[in-house]
């Protein structure tokens, strides 16, 4: 169902969503939830040979995904690296702690229902404590006012809503949802996950997913493509979180921005098709865009195994649409033989510092990281698929027989309903268990930050390891002095046996009970269950066709949701006098902007979260985190109370930056609460991509440098004032002037990636401000 026809014509997108109506060869539903939904290689065909004709050059898999979604094929400017395209995605999915920003913007918006199949997933709120039964129950009391706010928004706007304890959302999607050739946006970092089955997945804020809701037709620069070329074969114990870690070491943090990361070539085939979802998932830890992997045998396996050998039998006949064309342009290209790679284990403190399994003991050693592992921890939205849980099982299969469990402590979290229920049929689980380990609930957990650990102290030094995708500094346990390792879900299992760093499964022996010693044998696991598999309980909740009568409650007095107020539009002028809030030295996550973890209980409620504004950011004056000084009263204090006086007291202020500022989570909640506590830009090095994009979406201005070396030039004690704000556009530079203590001056320039759409949200205050214009 559609917004209002005049409101969409005005706004200049499509007037109903035209899978439902076009017809196609065959129709196929692109889900089992929506049946009236079809997928259209058709007109993803027709689109393609459009641009084919237009840039006469053979295409990339990413390429003819993307273009084949253009809204405007035949006019569409496209460049990679350059011009912005509109696109029209298939499809939208939220999970809970951002999904409630994303609704409550949705209803600012005034329009009666979704544009687009969308759905939301409660997989952040659950808190890992004793275990999943009791964790679960736990939640759905605490959050009660959230989960009940989210699945009546749903059902009231036509969103289908999957319940706490469904999974992790791009468990889900890959189950249900994701297909060869989809493009589908989500609000959440590792939606890339979705790459693994053929498709272009997209981390959004949601303000982005807001527009897709919408039916405006979403803006993407034309992203640069990167081809990973794979020859040879994984076997023994390298698996694909290994390829990913492999690529993290050689592209960095941000080697990926502005890029798809494309994987083709022969050693493709010897990856299922769960791990190509491992590969693409982390490939947020680089800054890609998204990662694909071309459609193949393994896909189809998979599909046909999870219920939609309909979906498999049509992308057979439109397979040459889903494979990049011989000698297509990638504009960097890696290869990699998977018959050499080598188990990887990489961290701590950041994803892209890569050591061979075998190695990092001795670099260990050297750098003094504890090499005792407290904690292993396996699954996580990267490596929780029925393949991972069987390797793993294999592993403690082979300690149980010599009369051995964990020396560290071990977790387990399944990714979905449907996975927790086949392993515990399987016998997977209670293997698992019996080593040692403790099940958690199928949700994000420690992943994320939602650890109740009780096994240290903060601030006491120590080693986990993880297959996760993410080890910032305090990511996991809000703990700074934990150091967070990432690998593959059984080589924790083998370290979390071994109990330190110095193990190496490949070549180091272990003492059985017995007193004899052994060595691991390199874990084999079914791809996917010989049996079907058990779907375990129905979590979904389907929005009713009528929804007239459905009310949506948010409370003027709770503290856990806020309905939102328009944020003030441009006056017009340049913004004089910036006061500088905080000088950040050195990496800035948007963990370190907007910490998570417990912080995820107000996600719905702009003002209390801004509570945590860049209380983990690093100020350059004092080389401390939540301290910065007050320009007026010279004192030292929190981030977000200096904000706050400055809110008051009508101070307009700007934060600087260092390298790939907001580097992480899509959370756009890193840029509503500089924006609601009266920050005006942001000025850095360099961005990371979603949170650049954010901040234009709420109003404010992320500003680079044009030379770099002019981070240097500003102190925190300075004024900035940013003029050439009346002439705003594309491409051209805008001056800014430090005015300093002493009364000196210095000029210099601050390069923009605004479109003329773009400048229109600033003019307007906010894209969704911008977006009631239209209406108007």
């Amino acid at each position: 169902v559609a917004p209002h026809s005049s409101t969409l014509k005005a706004l200049g997108a499509r007037q109903y969503h035209v899978a439902s109506v076009l017809c196609q060869r065959a129709k196929v539903a692109m889900s089992h939830f929506e049946p009236n939904e079809y997928i259209r290689y058709d007109l993803l065909e027709k689109n393609i040979n459009i641009v084919r004709k237009r840039l006469n050059r053979p295409l990339t898999l990413s390429e003819k995904i993307v273009y084949g979604h253009l809204d405007d094929p035949a006019n569409q400017e496209i460049e990679r690296g350059k011009t912005y395209l509109r696109l029209r995605p298939d499809r939208v999915a939220m999970q809970d702690a951002t999904a409630q920003m994303a609704m409550l913007q949705f209803i600012s918006s005034g329009l009666p229902k979704v544009a687009v199949p969308s759905t939301i997933h409660c997989d952040h709120l659950i808190e890992a404590q004793l275990g999943g039964e009791k964790d679960l129950r736990r939640a759905k009391d605490i959050n009660q006012e959230v989960y009940n706010f989210l699945a009546t928004a749903g059902a009231k706007y036509g969103v289908g809503f999957w319940r706490p304890g469904s999974g992790i959302i791009h468990q889900i999607i890959l189950e249900n949802y994701a297909y060869p050739g989809v493009l589908l946006i989500g609000t959440d970092s590792h939606t890339p996950n979705g790459g693994g089955l053929g498709g272009i997945c997209i981390g959004v804020g949601g303000a982005d997913a807001v527009d897709v809701m919408a039916g405006i037709p979403w803006e993407l620069k034309c992203p640069k493509v990167i081809g990973v070329k794979l020859t040879g074969s994984l076997s023994g114990w390298t698996s694909p979180k290994d390829v990913i870690l492999k690529v993290a070491g050689i592209l960095t943090v941000k080697g990926g921005t502005g890029a798809i990361v494309e994987y083709h070539g022969p050693g493709v085939d010897s990856i299922s098709c769960t791990g190509m979802a491992t590969i693409c998932n982390m490939g947020a830890e680089i800054g890609a865009t998204t990662s694909v992997f071309p459609y193949n045998h393994r896909m189809k396996k998979y599909l046909s195994k999870t219920g939609r050998a309909d979906i498999a039998n049509l992308a057979d006949e439109f397979k040459d649409h889903l494979v990049p064309d011989s000698g297509c342009h990638y504009d960097q290209l890696i290869e990699i033989n998977l018959s050499e790679l080598k188990p990887h284990i990489n961290g701590p403190f950041t994803p892209d510092l890569a050591h061979p399994v075998a190695e990092v003991g001795s670099v260990a050693e050297k750098e003094g990281w504890p090499l005792d592992i407290r904690v292993g921890l396996i699954g996580s939205c990267t490596n929780s698929s029925y393949e991972d849980m069987g390797r793993s099982a294999a592993v403690a299969k082979q300690a149980l027989a010599h009369g051995l469990q964990c020396k560290s402590q071990f977790t387990i979290t399944p990714g979905s309903e449907q996975i927790r229920a086949t392993i515990e049929r399987d016998g997977y689980a209670q293997i698992l268990r019996d080593v040692g380990g403790i099940v958690l609930a199928n949700a994000c957990g420690p992943c994320i930050g939602q650890w109740d650990r009780k096994d240290i102290k903060k601030g006491e030094k120590n080693t986990i390891v993880t297959s996760y995708n993410r080890n910032f500094t305090g990511r996991n346990d809000a703990n700074p002095e934990t150091h967070a390792f990432v690998t593959s879900p059984e080589i924790v299992t083998a370290l979390a046996i071994a109990g330190t760093l110095k193990f190496n499964p490949e070549t180091d022996f272990l003492t059985g009970k017995d007193g004899k010693k052994f060595k691991l044998e390199a874990p084999d696991a079914d791809e996917l269950p010989r049996a079907e598999f058990d779907p375990g309980q129905d979590t979904y909740q389907h929005p009713p066709k009528d929804s007239s009568g459905q009310q949506v409650d948010v409370s003027p007095t709770s503290q856990r949701l806020q309905l939102l107020e328009p944020f003030d539009k441009w006056d017009g002028r340049d913004l004089e006098d910036l006061q500088i809030l905080i000088k950040v030295k050195g990496k800035c996550t948007t963990d370190h902007i907007s910490a998570a973890g417990p912080w995820l209980k107000f996600r719905g409620h702009l003002d209390n979260i801004s509570n945590n504004l860049l209380i983990g950011a690093i100020n350059v004056e004092n080389g401390k985190a939540n301290s910065v000084r007050n320009a007026v009263t010279q004192e030292f204090g929190p981030v977000p109370d200096t904000a706050r006086y400055y809110k008051k007291h009508g101070i307009r202020w700007v934060v600087i930056g260092d390298e790939n500022y907001g580097e992480g989570s899509s959370r756009e909640h890193a840029a509503l609460e500089p924006r609601h506590l009266g920050g005006r830009a942001i000025i850095t090095k360099s961005f990371a991509r979603i949170h650049e994009t954010n901040l234009k979406k709420q109003g404010l201005l992320p500003l680079t440098f044009a030379d770099p070396a002019d981070y240097n030039k500003i102190h925190p004690v300075d004024k900035l004032t940013i003029k050439g704000l009346k002439d705003f556009a594309p491409g051209k530079p805008l001056t800014c002037i430090i005015k300093h203590p002493n009364g000196t001056q210095e000029t210099i320039l601050l390069n923009h990636t605004f479109n003329e759409t773009q400048i229109e949200w600033f003019r307007a205050g906010s894209a969704l401000n911008r977006m009631k214009e239209l209406q108007k």
